[in-house]
């Protein structure tokens, strides 16, 4: 799809491309929508790591600290929020010098953490590594357990669509856009599947090791690892910049996802929200709109992390969503034997194939994106627990439907009309 219509639209401009006719206009508004609220919502997400890690690397030093108020993560969140939304105002020309710089961070970085935890850390045996299971949420079965757990992996893969909102900006992004989409997933799937099984290994106790002071088990792994808190500083450090540069272009693809949308007038005040700042070359008031919307998520976290979980990991079902309603199109078209758009890069025979297991795997992630961590069993886990992503899900496909209904289907201009006039 992506050789097929790169623009910066994404998965609602394929679904106006690719859907039954009678259904294009509602169907591509209705995606659009959730593509905006899973992107905005992955800023916080990206944002709330950066907060943690940076806690938990402030403990490592002094363990009497006193950082680990909510109040504090948040003011932490918004710092990082606005260094990532300033980075994409001020510094948009130097973003693609900048991932240069970052992938040979990256790639410098993996081979620094794995020789450090294969050298230096203790090691389970294999067969507690990969025959012993842990259901900690308490659902009785291994099984289960593991589709609950499906969300935090699959946020890591999540948001393959990010280039796709840059490739207005890319030369020859018919070609090269999915080719780079392929091969990310795939280089990045082989080394985080290697970085999974090494950091596995070094879990001697894990029990203690959820016990610690920090929020996120890698500070204490690396502390592990090393014996040293000066080292382990370092190697913290060095993932709290990948994961910022990895927030700024999320910033990029999110405030992209805003423009796009906006300029077929998909939200209320799109003809402000569409302008590109003429001094800046970038769609600036896309990027304001992005951090507002942000720093009104991230206020959930004075009052309840749990809360605001539950909001960031809407950002899951919403993309799971999208992805769900494009592929579907897309192979609906297969399936009638419609002739469909010529592509430079395609999936060849396999390609119907692929679009099945596709689909097959996104609609579980999707329905497990709402279940809670733990089984839900009196009023006062419910209040606690309870995943409120289904209800920001269902209220924006309601404020969606709702605006459409009133505003939006006389304003809105779907993709494909563009298309067919040109």
């Amino acid at each position: 799809m992506a050789s097929m219509a790169p623009t910066s639209g994404g998965q609602y401009h394929w679904v106006s491309e690719f859907a039954p006719h009678n259904v294009q206009k509602p169907l591509s508004y209705i995606v659009g929508w959730c593509c905006c609220l899973g992107w905005i919502a992955g800023v916080p997400s990206c944002c709330v790591q950066l907060a943690g890690m940076v806690q938990g690397l402030i403990l490592l030093v002094n363990p009497n600290a006193n950082v680990g108020e909510l109040w504090q993560a948040t003011l932490l969140l918004y710092c990082f929020l606005l260094m990532a939304v300033g980075f994409n105002i001020f510094c948009a020309q130097h973003l693609p010098l900048a991932e240069g710089v970052l992938l040979c961070v990256h790639v410098f970085g993996f081979f620094v953490f794995l020789l450090t935890f294969w050298i230096m850390a203790d090691h389970a045996p294999a067969s507690k590594v990969f025959t012993e299971f842990n259901d900690g949420g308490g659902w009785g079965s291994q099984g289960l357990s593991c589709l609950v757990g499906l969300s935090t992996p699959v946020w890591c893969f999540i948001g393959p669509d990010a280039g796709a909102h840059m490739s207005e900006e890319l030369k020859d992004s018919s070609l090269q856009l999915p080719k780079a989409m392929m091969w990310a997933t795939v280089l990045n799937g082989v080394l985080g599947i290697t970085m999974l099984i090494t950091f596995c290994f070094c879990i001697t106790d894990l029990p203690t090791l959820l016990e610690s002071d920090s929020s996120f088990p890698i500070v204490q792994v690396l502390q592990n690892a090393t014996g040293s808190v000066a080292a382990s500083c370092v190697l913290g450090a060095l993932l709290v910049v990948l994961i910022f540069f990895s927030t700024v272009t999320t910033v990029a693809s999110a405030s992209r996802q805003i423009w796009a949308f906006s300029r077929d007038q998909g939200f209320p005040f799109s003809s402000w929200i569409r302008v590109v700042a003429p001094k800046y070359e970038i769609p600036v008031n896309a990027l304001l709109v992005c951090l507002g919307v942000s720093l009104i998520i991230s206020a959930i976290n004075f009052g309840s992390d749990v809360a605001f979980n539950a909001v960031v990991g809407v950002s899951n079902a919403a993309l799971s969503f999208s992805y769900i309603v494009s592929i579907g199109c897309i192979r609906l078209k297969r399936f009638r034997g419609e002739v469909l758009l010529p592509a430079r890069w395609s999936l060849g025979r396999y390609g119907a194939l692929i679009n099945d297991i596709s689909l097959a795997f996104l609609a579980v992630v999707f329905v497990f994106s709402f279940f809670p961590t733990d089984p839900l069993s009196g009023a006062k886990s419910w209040a606690q627990d309870f995943n409120w992503a289904i209800v920001i899900f269902g209220a924006t496909c309601l404020l969606a439907s709702a605006y459409y209904a009133l505003q939006g289907r006389r304003l809105y201009v779907a993709p494909v009309s563009l298309v067919k006039n040109e």
